[in-house]
């Protein structure tokens, strides 16, 4: 989803609760990363893997200059012959520790295993991030969570339409990579990022994923 659809999305929920929450939840996930560096941790259940999340959290990255947003993705199998980049295997999440975030994303449980990881990875002092389904254990242990909305039949008016967890996301990984720089020449930094936003949009930077 690229800056275009984004915006139009935003106003579509406009007057909802959906652009200030996933912004409030982009500003926790870009707080736990920026002062500390400690490297930002992605991962999903059994599963489901968030593979759009982690490219769209690298293309933010490089357009905001705030490097600490790249994720590594970690991924319960490995298949052989994997780039080293997307080779990371669930034991990685054992040396997860103090100033690093781990972000958990998945629309299911994440199941018992998973669960037992990330409260290892909290006891040693990592930051926990939950973008999900609504799973009450999990949430217990994350710093923060936010869950998307659940999935509801043609003509149901619980949730906008189309807003799903993949949607939502798309949301917070913009909104991550906003502001993320000082503007010390009015503004310039402001016009900076719409051009490499526009640039984007024709020419996006070759995918790591």
């Amino acid at each position: 989803m690229d800056a275009v659809r984004v915006a139009l999305l935003r106003e579509v929920l406009a007057g909802t609760e959906w652009v200030q929450a996933t912004r409030r939840f982009a500003g926790t996930l870009r707080g736990a990363v920026a002062p500390h560096g400690g490297g930002l941790l992605l991962v999903g259940s059994a599963a489901y893997e968030p593979w759009h999340l982690a490219a769209h959290l690298d293309d933010e990255a490089a357009w905001s200059g705030l490097p600490e947003l790249s994720p590594t993705l970690v991924r319960h199998r490995v298949p052989g012959g994997a780039p080293p980049h997307l080779a990371v295997g669930l034991g990685r999440l054992a040396a997860a520790g103090r100033g690093e975030t781990l972000l958990v994303v998945t629309p299911e449980q994440p199941g018992t295993g998973l669960l037992e990881r990330v409260h290892d990875a909290r006891r040693n002092g990592a930051t926990v991030l939950a973008l999900d389904g609504g799973d009450r254990d999990l949430h217990a242990l994350a710093h923060d969570a936010l869950a998307a909305p659940p999935a509801v039949p043609d003509g149901g008016d619980e949730a906008p339409a189309d807003l799903d967890l993949d949607t939502v996301q798309h949301l917070v990984s913009a909104a991550a990579g906003e502001n993320s720089l000082p503007a010390p020449r009015g503004h310039r930094r402001f016009r900076d990022r719409l051009a490499r936003l526009a640039d984007g949009l024709t020419a996006p930077p070759p995918p790591r994923w």
